[in-house]
């Protein structure tokens, strides 16, 4: 498994799906922006539609940041429009409006190295910088779903890392003190936040 953080984004070209339109996009389209790109093993399974819904349900938080969300797998993209097309309560991702890209043959999953040996992707998430950078990385094996809230804390961490020069320890939270990248930083963090 190649580790990507602090390498350029693999670039690809991709028919993708969003709000049930199709559309050829790449990633050099969101230069400039930070980008959630997240990799699922299949269409119409069963882990799969959460987290497509969860990843909706913040999306708003997402793009309050100057963050896109894209999804990919292996399926082309009329699968995902005909899953697009069914409803939440039998399975579908009706009401998912992020682009779903088509990797058909899983050469983009290939390229971010979370291509299973039976052709379908790992549960990948890549947090791209403005600079098209690869920041952070988690793979989950199949069966495991991961947390998107998860996904927006590393987003606001590396935002406040750019903002402030300050670096963020375990379990920071937006509206918590980060530190002094020394080791007067560290005592002072430890110091105002005994346990």
């Amino acid at each position: 498994m190649s580790v990507l953080v602090g390498q350029p984004a693999p670039l690809f070209k991709a028919q993708s799906v969003s709000s049930g339109t199709f559309k050829e996009i790449s990633l050099e389209d969101y230069r400039g922006k930070y980008v959630i790109l997240f990799f699922y093993p299949l269409d119409f399974t069963f882990v799969c539609p959460t987290e497509l819904h969860a990843f909706q349900d913040h999306l708003e938080a997402f793009k309050k940041r100057n963050a896109v969300v894209l999804g990919c797998s292996v399926d082309s993209h009329f699968s995902h429009k005909a899953w697009l097309d069914t409803p939440k309560e039998k399975g579908g991702i009706e009401g998912v409006t992020y682009p779903i890209i088509s990797d058909l043959g899983g050469k983009i999953a290939e390229q971010y190295d979370v291509l299973h040996k039976d052709g379908i992707a790992y549960r990948g998430l890549f947090l791209i910088d403005k600079e098209g950078i690869v920041r952070h990385q988690v793979v989950n094996d199949l069966p495991l779903g991961r947390n998107v809230l998860e996904a927006l804390r590393m987003l606001e961490a590396l935002q406040h890392v750019e903002q402030h020069g300050e670096v963020c320890p375990a379990n920071w939270q937006n509206d918590k003190a980060a530190l002094k990248a020394t080791p007067e930083g560290v005592s002072d963090y430890f110091r105002q936040n005994k346990s």
